[in-house]
């Protein structure tokens, strides 16, 4: 290792409490009743569905754990046997999605 190489490394950010941080995010996290959707929702949700493709940019917004969280990015999987959306590599239970929102969905009235 030259000498410059050695140097640089010093100045390397250092966790010392791995994954400490992540823990404190988990624990502040506010808890969130799950809410039902409405059938007016539960049509929209299935036309939306109906239009997504994989390699579509797409927003959803689900429930995840004890609060609802938003996950935006392309479409990776769609799996109708088990009722799963993956978006990029985050799979998401049909059931736990709350809503949808991408520029390539056709909105209904």
């Amino acid at each position: 290792m030259n000498e410059k190489t050695s140097r640089a490394k010093q100045f390397l950010p250092f966790a010392s409490l791995k994954g400490y941080y992540d823990e404190i995010r988990e624990r502040n996290r506010v808890i969130q009743v799950r809410r039902d959707r409405t059938d007016e929702e539960n049509n929209l949700l299935s036309f939306q569905m109906n239009q997504i493709k994989k390699g579509m940019m797409i927003k959803v917004t689900h429930y995840d754990k004890d609060a609802y969280v938003t996950t935006e990015g392309l479409v990776s999987h769609i799996d109708s046997a088990f009722h799963t959306l993956s978006i990029v590599k985050t799979k998401i239970s049909l059931e736990d999605i709350y809503r949808i929102q991408g520029d390539e969905l056709i909105e209904i009235d």
